[in-house]
């Protein structure tokens, strides 16, 4: 792949999208970005991202639904993509209780028109977001991709562990290269309003109780958002080729003697979701003051969601 080759990012205003979006801009690469600017959380900030990215000549956005197979099959044959980085996704555990019908439309439909743009215009490799939600009730941890993934918690779970096998049916029917990333629990600048650190923060500054969950057991592996961009840029230019040596005898999950891989991308360090020593704060400092509301897990979540560090080559 040359720099001159457009590269398209899903979910390029959404937080992991935006940043490997701006990475890759500045590395000089030409990006379309795609996303619908879903009202799932505050509309202003994901346009806040496009306008940091509207400033790099080498930009082009298209605002426009995965789910629309319509229009992504006319997106795909109006331009051709050698590498595609699949970053749009209907996010959230717990919404999946509440709205379970728009996970299956962006994580699952969504997904396969993306596959079948992919297939039609011989990408040469499809990069896209699975979720550390994909372990599901597995409780030997830390999690690594050679274990079994076949026992989601949730229906957001559930639909990223349906998009690894519907990359894999399509490496091994169409020779689509294909690499799944398994987030585990991303934060830093330009971050979800709905992830914890960023509801721990507005409740400190308003004044309300910081909730936390499972009785205030929580652990977690936190990846900071620079670790999971440099994650996605180093396996871009690295399609996976399949797999020789792999039987069905004793599988590897995480591999293929088709052109598909699964990784975690995770820092290797599981940490308590808040820690209840007293932070080195001053006495003005309004953090000083938080109070502490404990309460019983909630569905669709697990204790500690610890993995394995990503793969370095």
């Amino acid at each position: 792949m040359t720099d001159a080759e457009p590269i398209l990012v899903t979910g390029a205003a959404g937080f992991i999208g935006f940043h490997v979006t701006r990475r890759l801009l500045e590395r000089g690469r030409s990006v379309i970005g795609l996303d619908n600017l879903d009202p799932y959380y505050d509309v202003r900030l994901k346009e806040a991202r496009l306008k940091q990215l509207a400033g790099f000549s080498s930009f082009g956005f298209e605002r426009l639904d995965i789910a629309d197979r319509a229009a992504m099959a006319a997106l795909f044959s109006a331009r051709r993509f050698s590498v595609v980085v699949h970053l749009a996704a209907q996010a959230g555990v717990r919404h999946s209780l509440v709205d379970p019908h728009a996970y299956v439309d962006a994580n699952v439909a969504g997904f396969l028109n993306v596959l079948e743009g992919c297939r039609r215009q011989h990408c040469r490799h499809l990069v896209y977001a699975s979720s550390s939600s994909v372990y599901g009730a597995n409780t030997e941890t830390p999690f690594r991709t050679s274990q079994p993934a076949d026992h989601p918690l949730s229906l957001y779970g559930a639909t990223k562990r349906a998009n690894e096998l519907m990359a894999h049916a399509y490496a091994h029917l169409f020779a689509v290269p294909a690499t799944g990333l398994r987030f585990f629990t991303v934060y830093g600048p330009w971050g979800r309003p709905d992830m914890a650190m960023w509801l721990f923060t507005a409740a400190v500054f308003e004044g309300r109780p910081v909730q936390l969950f499972n009785h205030g057991r929580m652990r977690r592996d936190f990846t900071y958002i620079d670790d999971a961009v440099e994650a996605v840029l180093r396996i871009l230019d690295r399609a996976p080729p399949g797999d020789p040596q792999w039987s069905g005898e004793g599988p590897d999950p995480a591999g293929s003697r088709a052109p598909w891989r699964l990784y975690n991308v995770g820092n290797g360090r599981c940490s308590p979701a808040m820690s209840r020593k007293p932070a080195p704060t001053s006495r003005s400092s309004s953090a000083s003051s938080a109070s502490v509301r404990t309460r019983r897990s909630r569905r669709g979540s697990a204790a500690s969601w610890h993995g394995t560090g990503t793969t370095k080559k």
